[in-house]
């Protein structure tokens, strides 16, 4: 287990720490104690968590609904909750 993946309820919770405006979105690793994840969305009205729950839905292969920003809608860290993941289904489609 790591510090920024932690089993939670019916899932799992991320500590993330997003870039926004990235030239693509994609998850570059662990910074500190989260995940880095690259946007191409710029911060404004949303796109970014937007952005953020699009990617990790597709990468963890569940659906939108079944994520959502716990802490930090509006900041660079995030803590995300994650319905239907394994901590193990989460670190390999993370690829971390």
């Amino acid at each position: 287990m790591t510090g920024w993946l932690t089993p939670h309820a019916e899932g799992i919770r991320l500590s993330v720490y997003v870039q926004p405006r990235a030239s693509r979105t994609e998850c570059t690793g662990v910074h500190g104690d989260a995940i880095r994840i690259r946007l191409a969305a710029p911060p404004v009205n949303g796109a970014a968590n937007d952005a953020l729950i699009r990617f990790l839905a597709q990468r963890l292969g569940v659906s939108r609904d079944s994520i959502r920003v716990v802490h930090g809608q509006t900041g660079r860290r995030k803590l995300v909750e994650v319905l239907g993941v394994s901590v193990q289904q989460a670190a390999s489609g993370l690829g971390v």
